[in-house]
């Protein structure tokens, strides 16, 4: 049995109910272009860096406004709505109270940007929270390799054995798999076709929140 000292947390999808936003963004910087929005380009771009997804669509559909402009015009779009818009998930917050009472360290490993999880955190009464928060930026690889997960329990202080991850995507699951995590997966409804390979890569599934606060807080695998 493991003694958890460490709680690290995906963004979006998991701790907060953003992943609309994208699509969202998609549709509307598209739209605006006169850009059919189609399901091979959602596709495409999903899981890719911002520079990546920038630098397909400006060459995809031949735009002439520059990568970086790109960038800062879907930032922009997601800011107004993380700042206004974007909510917990349930229980989310309750959940954060009871770690920070039993003196469990609590991180952050996102693809997300500063710009964005600034806003959200305050937003939603919990920036402050986090003891570290980590970009895959920083790493330079995405969530299916261990490399942000060992990161964040390097910054933490803490063995990899003795944290639990929690993540809404299978490809965050088998990467902190990677780092010899203990894994929770979180329901999402953009992700809701992979349940059955979430259930199966992960330690434990989980619904929202309350799942983790009706008996089982890091307790059962202590």
């Amino acid at each position: 049995m493991r003694n958890i000292k460490a709680a690290i947390f995906d963004l979006d999808g998991t701790l907060i109910d953003s992943m609309y936003v994208w699509k969202k963004v998609d549709v509307d910087f598209l739209t605006q272009r006169g850009i059919p929005v189609t399901k091979e380009y959602t596709e495409a771009v999903r899981g890719m860096f911002f520079r990546t997804a920038a630098e397909y669509t400006r060459k995809t559909y031949g735009l002439e406004e520059s990568v970086e402009d790109i960038i800062q015009t879907w930032l922009d779009m997601a800011r107004h709505e993380y700042a206004n818009n974007v909510r917990l998930k349930p229980y989310t917050k309750e959940y954060l109270d009871v770690l920070r009472k039993k003196g469990i360290k609590l991180g952050m490993a996102t693809s997300s940007d500063p710009y964005l999880l600034e806003p959200v955190l305050k937003n939603n009464g919990i920036d402050g929270y986090f003891d570290e928060i980590c970009y895959t930026s920083q790493v330079g690889r995405n969530k299916s390799f261990p490399d942000i997960y060992i990161y964040t329990a390097k910054k933490l202080g803490v063995s990899e054995r003795n944290c639990v991850v929690f993540e809404d995507i299978i490809e965050g699951i088998n990467g902190a798999n990677k780092a010899d995590m203990y894994t929770v997966a979180v329901y999402d409804e953009a992700s809701k076709d992979s349940e059955k390979h979430l259930r199966d890569a992960a330690d434990r599934y989980i619904f929202d929140f309350s799942d983790m606060l009706e008996g089982f807080v890091c307790s059962e695998t202590a």
